[in-house]
């Protein structure tokens, strides 16, 4: 069947025709029908597979990404270990709640301990975070340089951790006289006890 007799073809005259140009009609006519379905079926299933290969190489990722912590895991508890033991050894530096008045009277005996005079020591209100709370202590007190620096090494060496900060040195006598006025402010930490943790998390 030529081009010129498809085109001229009458599908309502189909029964009538011969038998070469029924089956080639039959025949474009199943290459339609199949087609068709291809482009409903397969395109669909063409993006699902398409779909699935992305999915499968996150997996990938996912499953190599994990193997190699599995591979660490050991190491990562050890190391979890370690830093644990560490904190714990940190925490047991800071003062308990009950351990602050006392810590302040140590930091106010190492200062009158070197001759020094207090004219400030004032704690100001705790600053809280969730672990932890540090204690500002506004200080003021005049002395020789020497006995200035012996005081802040003594505050180095207490049991407990305190530092001192913005610190300010002026001349504080008469000329000629080895007297100076220092300020700064000493702060210390202590860990929030359960029921402070507790109370922090509920607001």
């Amino acid at each position: 069947m030529t081009l010129d007799e498809l085109r001229q073809l009458d599908f309502k005259d189909l029964p009538n025709l011969a038998l070469g140009p029924q089956l080639a009609s039959l025949l474009l006519l199943v290459i339609l029908i199949v087609g068709l379905a291809y482009y409903a079926i397969f395109s669909g299933i063409q993006d699902q597979i398409s779909a699935l290969q992305t999915q499968e190489a996150q997996l990938k990722d996912s499953y190599i990404d994990k193997k190699r912590q599995a591979v660490n895991l050991s190491a990562l508890e050890d190391q979890l270990k370690q830093i644990d033991s560490s904190f714990g050894a940190l925490l047991k530096q800071l003062p308990t709640k009950a351990e602050m008045e006392a810590l302040l009277t140590e930091i106010n005996q190492a200062g009158i301990g070197r001759g020094l005079q207090f004219e400030l020591f004032r704690p100001t209100p705790e600053v809280r975070t969730d672990q932890m709370a540090a204690l500002p202590i506004q200080i003021r007190l005049s002395g020789s340089y020497g006995d200035l620096t012996a005081f802040v090494n003594d505050v180095a060496q207490l049991s407990r951790i305190v530092t001192i900060s913005d610190i300010s040195l002026t001349p504080n006598g008469k000329p000629g006289e080895d007297k100076l006025l220092l300020q700064a402010t000493a702060k210390t930490y202590r860990a929030l006890e359960a029921e402070e943790q507790t109370a922090k998390a509920g607001k």
